[in-house]
């Protein structure tokens, strides 16, 4: 569509009456403020399109003459070589075919001095010249003239450096809607639109180099810092990000400290000391101003402390000199960032053919020589200074003798950090004015399809100039628009990327990281030179992320993003971590050191902490909390997780179940012999008299006895559990019914003898076996009831020793008192077969099996007697208690055994005489009541009905 200017918005009366006061209010402030001011100074550049600019050419003056002007000593980088950029970049853009052809750029360039009530009252000039164009303000015409300026307004305002004077300049300009450019304000508050509508800045706002110094001190590993900013919107805003970023990043501030704007020495050697009181945080973040920066190391110097701090400086520091200067050695280590940046090579070879005028007002000689600097009245001040020389007619004098002469020269010149981004700022405003002349005075771009054709077309047909739409000045409003829109490849390069603004003014956030250092050199490593290094940046960078791949095996859409990253060099950092000897090894600034594994923090602080050791059984679940591990799981060799403790089982190696197994192997092989000589030897006199039957059942449970342990012994099964819980008992049972069987039996018999009685019923073999059966029946019926009301099953015993690691045994799920429940029977057993031994020990002297057996009974009794403190006092040790129970059981068989069956081993196997069977004289006995007696003439009692009982 075709672009036509865009009219005024109508206002209403009161509006317009509104306006009028304010800059009746501002001219009357602008008489009395320049009225009595001599020394003021105002560079004039002529053109078509006259753009303000607002530099610091000089320090603030802190002393008393301050009051009568708040200038101080001139500023070297950031007052002469900013001006000059901007005059350098006007020169460029006045001779480029392309770029506002027919159409010069002027200036009107004030100084700040680094005050923002004085830039104030600079930038009451831009207003003077606004009024006396403005057609509103016809009867202000007389006040402006009467001050001496200019008549032609400006159509924007390059600067200003400090973010202090940018806000107070900004609400100004604002109320006559000049646009405004800072090449230098970094203050977040400055993206508030709201408030600072025609401000924009091509270099970014204090959050996003916040984030570059909580990234650096990050990758720097530091945890613990100091932080020092400047009473201001710069400082104290950019401060207040950091610490704000570098909480929620685990980064501790050990001490916040805040400089007065009118700061004296001392309060600087009183900021020294406060960050000497904790030696722990040695970095120290800086958000202040060069010259403060100058004066915190010179009070570094002063108090002899100089090198003990790693520094971090702003943007405001950056890659500048002038904080260093002279000491050096006090700021050797600190690392700085700067809008991501490069040289201007056509600025140096400008700047460095530069020479002074000889007199204070150029001669006409000086006017048409291009080397002489007749534009810059700060230009003599800035020479003699640099050069430590005084000019004849200068009164002013920088401790040195000499005098100038002009032929010294600028061969060591290094280009100031932000210089780049004054020449990007006046580019930008000159793009916007070219832009907005060729859209409202050629008014062809809809018929081209591209802007060089409309520009040819309009230049040949000479409407490329100042029209009346945008005459004398474009419309504010108008041109902030076009400010927003405008794209272009910076004049440092395209590595730099395109200049352009968000939609708060703010160029994109861009940084480089220097670091200040001693370069060695070949010669004498002492002698080297000292410099910023680059060792990394800080920007947007462009990555990509995409979802897991489907089971198609079709890759998802990727997804392009972009994010602020840090590239970071840290094998190019060098430190000086004393005699004056730089290492590439990182220094530490932590408050603690971090806990080892399985230690907790206990703090002292926020950022300070001592550590303490968890338990043995605990982990270290947060850096602040002990978690116990739950039964059965122990921490693992971090401390940082429990894992499930496996258990082991009773190992046949191990002595515990080792001895047990060999007595019980042992006893096997005893009993199988036994069992042997009595099938071979079954027809002999003393087998057939002990009572075979009961004599193969008590075999046959001592035989189950020396088994138990190695079914007990072996890993847990259901299997070994029922065998545990029921064979145990059911052995022992057999055991010992069959030796109360044979007691009773014998005690039952002598007792009827005494009196006379008939021979006693349920003697025979059969009936013996059956009674003997019947008690191991009652065993048996216990333990299938106990099984089946708590079926078998097995269960991980964990233990926890002193002194030693944790461990888990698997077992038998059943508890020390129901085994011990299912001995109660075999103890009743044996406490039956104990008492009718000794009922039994006086029968006469062919009768003393009974004898063997109370022997038996006896040791039994102390053997059980011992076991049972045993068993429950191991209760902490399931593998001594299970040791000691098999134990038992197998020492238990091992007495029946050797008693009840050696003597009948020995005269079967070593005397066999002794178990022939013979008659007295030759004949079989009578039948006769049932009588005992005994031969002379033989070794062998018999009954009377022929059947013999007993040997001894």
């Amino acid at each position: 569509a075709q672009l036509t200017e865009v009219p005024r918005p109508p206002q209403s009366p009161a509006e317009v009456q509104l306006r009028m006061i304010k800059l009746l209010l501002l001219c009357c402030c602008w008489n009395i403020a320049s009225s009595g001011d001599i020394r003021r100074k105002i560079i004039h550049v002529p053109g078509d399109l006259i753009l303000g600019g607002l530099f610091p050419m000089h320090e603030q003056n802190v002393s008393e003459e301050s009051k009568d002007f708040p200038c101080g000593d001139i500023k070297e980088e950031k007052g002469i070589q900013r001006l000059e950029a901007m005059l350098y970049a006007l020169d460029e853009i006045n001779a480029s075919p392309t770029l506002l052809p027919n159409i010069s750029l002027g200036a009107m360039i004030l100084d700040t001095c680094s005050n923002p009530s004085y830039a104030l009252e600079q930038s009451m000039e831009f207003v003077r010249a606004f009024m006396s164009s403005s057609k509103k303000a016809k009867n202000s015409g007389k006040c402006s003239e009467s001050a001496g300026g200019p008549s032609q307004p400006v159509a924007g305002v390059i600067g200003a450096a400090f973010s202090g004077v940018s806000i107070m300049v900004a609400n100004i300009l604002k109320l006559f809607r000049i646009p405004q450019i800072s090449y230098a304000s970094t203050s977040l508050e400055l993206s508030d639109k709201s408030r600072f509508e025609y401000f924009s800045r091509v270099v970014p706002p204090d959050n996003f180099q916040a984030q570059a110094m909580v990234e650096i001190v990050k990758q720097l590993g530091w945890t613990y810092v100091s932080t020092v900013a400047a009473q201001g919107e710069y400082g104290e805003k950019g401060i207040s990000s950091f610490i704000q970023l570098a909480t929620k990043s685990g980064i501790c501030i050990a001490s916040s400290i805040k400089i007065s704007r009118h700061a004296p020495v001392t309060e600087f050697d009183g900021v020294v000391d406060t960050l000497l009181e904790d030696n722990r945080a040695k970095a120290v973040v800086l958000f202040v101003d060069e010259d403060k920066t100058r004066k915190l190391l010179s009070a570094t110097t002063r108090k002899g402390v100089a090198g003990k701090f790693y520094w971090i400086g702003s943007d405001s520091w950056g890659a500048k000199i002038h904080p260093v200067r002279d000491q050096e050695w006090a700021a050797e280590g600190a690392i700085t960032i700067l809008p991501k940046r490069s040289s201007v090579a056509g600025f140096d070879e400008y700047f460095k053919n530069l020479v002074p005028s000889k007199h204070v007002d150029c001669t006409d000689s000086e006017i048409n020589d291009p080397k002489v600097n007749c534009r810059n009245p700060w230009f003599r001040e800035f020479w003699s200074k640099h050069h430590r020389c005084k000019f004849e007619e200068d009164a002013k004098s920088f401790d040195m003798d000499g005098e100038c002469t002009g032929l010294e020269g600028l061969h060591k010149h290094r280009q100031e950090g932000l210089v780049p981004f004054v020449i990007d700022a006046v580019y930008a405003m000159a793009h916007s004015l070219h832009d907005l002349v060729l859209d409202l005075c050629c008014n062809n771009t809809h018929l081209h399809s591209s802007s060089e054709d409309a520009l040819k077309e309009c230049i040949a047909k000479g409407k490329f100039e100042i029209c009346e739409a945008i005459e004398p000045v474009p419309d504010g409003k108008l041109l902030l628009n076009y400010i927003r829109k405008v794209e272009f490849t910076s004049i440092q390069g395209q590595e730099i990327g395109d200049v352009k603004f968000n939609a708060d003014g703010d160029a994109m956030g861009r940084y480089s990281v220097y670091q200040y250092q001693r370069r060695e050199d070949q010669d004498n490593v002492q002698g080297g030179k000292w410099e910023y290094v680059w060792i990394g940046e800080f920007g947007e960078r462009e990555s990509f992320k995409w979802d897991f791949i489907n089971k198609s095996g079709i890759y998802p859409e990727i997804e392009a993003y972009t994010s602020q990253q840090l590239y970071f060099e840290s094998d190019r950092a060098r430190w000086n971590t004393g005699g004056n000897i730089s290492i590439g090894k990182i220094p530490s600034s932590i408050c603690s050191l971090p806990c080892g594994m399985g230690e907790i923090k206990n703090f002292e602080t926020a950022c300070c902490w001592s550590c303490v050791a968890c338990r043995e059984d605990s982990i270290a679940a947060t850096e602040d909390v002990c978690l116990k591990c739950p039964v059965g799981y122990v921490a693992n060799y971090f401390k940082d997780t429990c894992i499930k403790i496996q258990p082991d089982t009773i190992s046949w190696l191990n002595p515990w179940a080792f001895f047990p197994l060999l007595l019980s192997a042992l006893g096997i092989i005893l009993t199988i012999e036994i069992f042997a000589a009595f099938i071979l030897y079954n027809k002999t006199s003393v087998i057939m008299a002990s009572g075979r039957e009961l004599c193969y059942v008590l075999l046959s449970g001592i035989l189950m006895s020396y088994l138990i342990p190695f079914v007990v012994l072996a890993k847990p099964s259901q299997l070994s559990c029922v065998v545990l819980r029921g064979g145990l008992g059911l052995c022992l049972c057999v055991c010992y019914s069959a030796l109360l069987t044979k007691t009773n039996r014998i005690s039952r018999i002598f007792n009827n003898c005494a009196k006379g009685n008939q021979k006693p019923q349920w003697i025979s073999p059969r009936s013996q076996v059956l009674i003997c059966f019947g008690f191991v029946g009652v065993q048996l019926v216990g333990v299938i009831t106990w099984l089946v009301l708590e079926p078998p099953d097995t269960q991980v015993i964990y233990m926890y020793p002193l002194g030693e690691p944790p461990s888990a045994l698997e077992t038998c799920g059943c508890s020390t008192f129901s085994i011990l429940m299912s001995l109660v029977y075999n103890m009743i057993l044996i406490t039956l077969c104990t008492i009718y031994a000794f009922k039994t020990r006086k029968i006469p002297e062919n009768f003393n099996e009974a004898k063997y057996i109370g022997f038996t009974m006896y040791s039994t009794c102390i053997i059980w007697f011992a076991f049972i403190p045993i068993f429950f006092g191991t209760n902490h040790d399931y593998q001594v208690q299970i040791s000691s129970l098999c134990m038992c059981v197998t020492v238990s068989a091992t007495v029946a055994l050797c008693l009840l069956f050696g003597p009948k081993m020995y005269l079967v196997l070593l005397h066999p005489e002794k178990c022939a069977r013979t008659y007295p004289g030759g004949k079989k006995p009578q039948q006769k009541p049932l009588k005992f007696s005994k031969s002379r003439e033989s070794s062998v009692t018999f009954l009377s009905d022929g059947e013999p009982l007993a040997v001894h």
